[in-house]
């Protein structure tokens, strides 16, 4: 498409798009009497309109049957978490089975590192990017000293070449290769939060598993931002957060992924937890814990209901939305803010580091800036732009599909035009 840096043309892109009234659904910031342009949605999700009656639902359900809405709420509190695995097996592309939300994410990351770390002394090591998100850093630090390594020598970090700032797939794929004798695990973000790189899971899950490795993904930044077939990868093992692209609050619930030919091995080892434990018996409270033969299996505690009504709001705006359409909406918005950047950078004072590749970026765009790029973040924070700063000098844009619009877009790229020329 031959974009134009105007206010017609990005009401025209609005215009067109089958997804403009998806924005209704959600509540906007204001900021100094008017509309924010939010594009912060790699951080923080909007909340939905929708969100307050079904949290409200379940106060009332709360209120007027206590403990009897285990079974007799309008969606019973028993059962609660089963309503998410056909919502959530289309947004990661697995099967139903293979998914479950429970706990937040780095508790789920821990717990699957339990399963899926399983070091040797002589096949103990982790590969992973270099400037991964500080939790995901943190959790592999304390699981290699928890079993007894050094992180230095147990974690290898891949790193950009020099001068460049996203990670190529072939030096990953080298690196396996390199360490197949002593390597134990594979765990990436699916997309790294700082670049917003989408990393070749498909690729990385093959080239673990040729060396006979497991390989597992943080898709903190990829769930419901880009189109995800964690089955057919064959990756071994993921999880999420919600309340970015997924919307569902602040501190929402994560959700966990496991290939159903782990989690049909009711013998895998695991930190166990009663709502893990089969169906049929959990309630005779027997010694001796028997996993559910699903990803369900993986649970500790019952269902924190007040959460989960959050997160089923904002899922069924993502399943009305679909996917594939959210998907390729974000791509050009994407796509038109690199537009929009490039034409207003005429003094070369931003560097993109997000890949231009369609298959290597979802929403979001990464700048780099030259000079100045905190009193520049600022002023857009003034001029009613709602982005986010990251150390040392990068602001981090993400127009996201359900709520933002072409012409934010165009408002952002005038606005930082004013600012910086």
């Amino acid at each position: 498409m031959n974009f134009q840096n105007t206010i017609d043309f990005a009401k025209q892109l609005d215009a067109q798009d089958e997804l403009k009234h998806f924005r209704d659904q959600f509540y906007i910031p204001m900021m100094h009497g008017k509309e924010a342009v939010y594009f912060t949605g790699n951080s923080l999700g909007l909340q939905p309109k929708s969100t307050q009656d079904y949290v409200l639902n379940e106060l009332e359900d709360w209120a007027t049957l206590g403990v009897e809405g285990h079974f007799h709420a309008r969606n019973p509190w028993m059962p609660y978490h089963e309503i998410f695995p056909q919502q959530l097996s289309k947004i990661v592309g697995c099967l139903p089975n293979e998914v479950v939300v429970m706990n937040q994410l780095t508790v789920n990351l821990h717990l699957l590192m339990v399963s899926f770390y399983r070091p040797t002394k002589t096949k103990y090591k982790i590969i992973c990017e270099t400037k991964a998100f500080p939790s995901d850093q943190y959790a592999l630090e304390s699981q290699v000293k928890f079993h007894g390594f050094d992180y230095d020598d147990a974690v290898i970090e891949i790193a950009p070449r020099a001068n460049e700032h996203c990670i190529r797939t072939e030096d990953i794929l080298a690196a396996i290769e390199e360490n197949k004798d002593s390597l134990a695990l594979v765990m990436f973000g699916g997309v790294n939060y700082y670049t917003g790189q989408v990393f070749d899971m498909k690729s990385i899950t093959a080239g673990a598993h040729k060396v006979g490795v497991l390989c597992g993904f943080d898709l903190a930044h990829a769930a419901g931002n880009i189109e995800l077939h964690l089955h057919d990868w064959e990756v071994d093992f993921a999880c999420w957060c919600s309340y970015k692209y997924l919307n569902s609050g602040p501190g929402g619930v994560s959700g966990v992924y496991i290939h159903e030919k782990h989690s049909t091995n009711t013998d895998l080892q695991r930190f166990a937890g009663w709502w893990g434990y089969e169906k049929e018996t959990r309630f005779k409270m027997g010694k001796g814990f028997k996993a559910m033969p699903t990803a369900e299996g993986w649970q500790l505690s019952n269902a924190p209901i007040l959460s989960m009504a959050a997160h089923k709001a904002a899922l069924d705006i993502v399943e009305e939305a679909g996917m594939a359409r959210l998907s390729a909406k974000g791509k050009m918005l994407s796509n038109y803010l690199l537009f929009v950047i490039d034409a207003v950078n005429t003094n070369q004072n931003i560097q993109i580091i997000t890949p231009r590749d369609e298959a290597e970026k979802g929403c979001q765009v990464s700048m780099l800036m030259k000079q100045n790029g905190k009193q520049i973040f600022d002023e857009l924070t003034k001029q009613g732009i709602i982005a986010d700063w990251r150390e040392p000098n990068v602001i981090r844009i993400a127009p996201v599909p359900l709520y933002n619009s072409f012409e934010d877009v165009w408002k952002f790229g005038d606005i930082v035009n004013r600012i910086t020329n």
